[in-house]
């Protein structure tokens, strides 16, 4: 245990952090098993030993900066992990099936766990935070760059892909006159949704985006795609491209990875998003290549530091008075790392956001980009 205790003691002061130093984002350790879990698990471990309370922070995204900046998370890299890794390159964890059931274990954890995290409407995906102060100021700032992007006006027949709870068709009805259709294989999404949207010319479904079928003026999907799985990108192109007007435009928003050697995450697949994956640039170019023009490529993954630590804060201020009746302390530290990590991985500049504008034959006279 001694060893390595020195080991990981050397492998943090690499990341200046140091064990039971005084800087917000030194770790104190509570048990000293912390160190082989470590060893023996890595980012896996991690996250596990902290949701365990063998360790704590001050601050976990400046901690999760400083060890991304470093690349720690590959200094220690034990072989059992990496399968994982590469059963996810040979099966599809992403079938009908497989999808249904990932999708389920996060986002049907409760409707009461996001109405007191996220904004007033209900938007879980990043804002847009350019001349605003607010995260729901930021939130409809984002739907409202969307729309905009997407040339929405009075009539026009949207379909959204993972829609959530219908924020962004329910916007882009009250505010552009738009109707639409919305998909999620959540129940919970679906129930409250169609409550939330109840009067206005949108339907939520309970559907796999394969078997859409109709066509449409405008298809957006809105971090979606980070579920997909790698092995699904193509048919997902394909399948955008079957219900999408010749005219139409469609608009991708995900999170995105540098590169595939920081694209998976065991912590985040094990507790957060089961089957999720990060697509590159070049694995969107590629599924997309042969299908539509790339009209805009946007990144503002800043922006997704400051709208997890504003979910941060809600989710904090409604534990005590409402989130601790439903779920217990351990959840509370595996959904407060998440929101921190990730916030972290943002800050590092190791995660991205991009939205992508595609037509089919490219826009005539030039599609004008709107920031």
């Amino acid at each position: 245990m001694e060893k390595a205790e020195s080991l990981i003691r050397e492998i943090l002061d690499h990341a200046d952090v140091k064990v039971n130093g005084s800087r917000p984002w030194d770790v104190t350790v509570n048990d000293p098993r912390f160190y082989q879990r470590i060893m023996r698990d890595g980012v896996l471990g991690l996250g596990e030993s902290y949701m365990d309370e063998w360790w704590d922070c001050d601050d976990l995204e400046q901690f999760i900066f400083h060890v991304l900046n470093a690349d720690l998370e590959h200094v220690i890299s034990p072989l059992k992990l990496l399968l994982p890794v590469i059963k996810a390159k040979l099966v599809n964890n992403q079938t009908k099936n497989r999808a249904a059931k990932n999708v389920r274990s996060h986002y049907d954890r409760g409707n009461v766990l996001f109405q007191n995290m996220l904004d007033r409407r209900l938007t879980y995906s990043c804002g847009y935070w350019k001349d605003v102060e607010s995260l729901d100021q930021a939130q409809e700032a984002k739907l409202d760059l969307i729309c905009k992007k997407l040339n929405l006006h009075s009539g026009s027949h949207v379909l959204d892909i993972g829609c959530g709870w219908g924020s962004f068709l329910k916007f882009a009805a009250e505010e552009y006159g738009a109707t639409g259709v919305g998909i999620t294989l959540s129940r919970e999404q679906v129930k409250l949704g169609n409550d939330l949207c109840s009067g206005l010319p949108i339907e939520i479904r309970l559907q796999d985006y394969r078997d859409l079928d109709s066509v449409y003026d405008v298809v957006v999907s809105i971090g979606m795609f980070e579920h997909i799985g790698s092995a699904n990108y193509r048919r997902f192109m394909e399948t955008v491209d079957r219900v999408l007007d010749d005219d139409g435009l469609f608009l991708l928003h995900t999170i995105g990875s540098n590169d595939i050697k920081h694209n998976r995450d065991l912590w985040t697949e094990r507790y957060i998003f089961p089957g999720s994956h990060l697509p590159t640039i070049e694995q969107i170019a590629k599924s997309a290549c042969g299908l539509f023009v790339m009209e805009d490529w946007h990144n503002f993954g800043e922006d997704y530091g400051t709208t997890l630590q504003a979910w941060l804060r809600n989710f904090n201020a409604n534990w005590e008075r409402t989130l601790s009746k439903h779920y217990d302390l351990r959840f509370y530290r595996m959904w407060s790392y998440m929101l921190q990590i990730y916030a972290g991985s943002f800050r590092a500049r190791r995660n991205q956001l991009w939205q992508i504008v595609y037509s089919k034959s490219g826009v005539p006279g030039g599609y004008c980009s709107v920031r």
